[in-house]
């Protein structure tokens, strides 16, 4: 009788031990996600994405995946993103956990003196639609790109978030 408990007991640590080395593994299996932090609002649209033990990261705009853009990286990648709300995960032999991150759209709209009297110049992170007014009247209406400029003349500019 002494025998078989002591069998049962061996049997037991056994189970134990082969549990524990499987919860080990599949540990060491998940990739580890460093940046960005869950839940990052930011206004810059250039985002490090940082992970060990990856293939590739999915991004999409829905929590649900439906229609993912996949990144083939094996550490760490800078990715730009238009404003707005993005969920992603790295994937490798499983998946890590889903983050969520916000890009806020930046209007920043500026008047520069340029060789052709005035430009118009886009230091925001998203493409505005900028009305030019001379003396109270409307004069014209174009799209600035980001990181884009155009010649204009007016006495009056106004810059909005284009399709708003």
């Amino acid at each position: 009788m002494a025998t078989h408990k002591h069998i049962l007991v061996i049997d037991a640590v056994l189970i134990l031990g082969s549990l524990l080395l499987i919860a080990g593994l599949v540990g060491y299996a998940r990739p580890l996600v460093i940046a960005p932090l869950d839940e990052l609002v930011t206004a810059n649209s250039s985002v490090l994405f940082e992970f060990e033990k990856a293939d590739y990261i999915l991004i999409d705009d829905n929590l649900q995946f439906t229609s993912p853009q996949q990144v083939y990286v094996s550490d760490s990648i800078v990715v730009n993103l238009e404003p707005g709300v993005y969920y992603w995960k790295a994937v490798g032999a499983l998946s890590s956990e889903v983050r969520a991150l916000t890009i806020e759209s930046v209007v920043d709209l500026q008047i520069r003196e340029s060789e052709n009297g005035i430009a118009v110049v886009n230091y925001g992170n998203t493409e505005l639609e900028v009305s030019v007014y001379n003396q109270g009247a409307f004069s014209e209406s174009f799209v600035v790109g980001v990181s884009g400029a155009r010649s204009a003349e007016g006495d009056k500019f106004i810059g909005r978030e284009n399709g708003s």
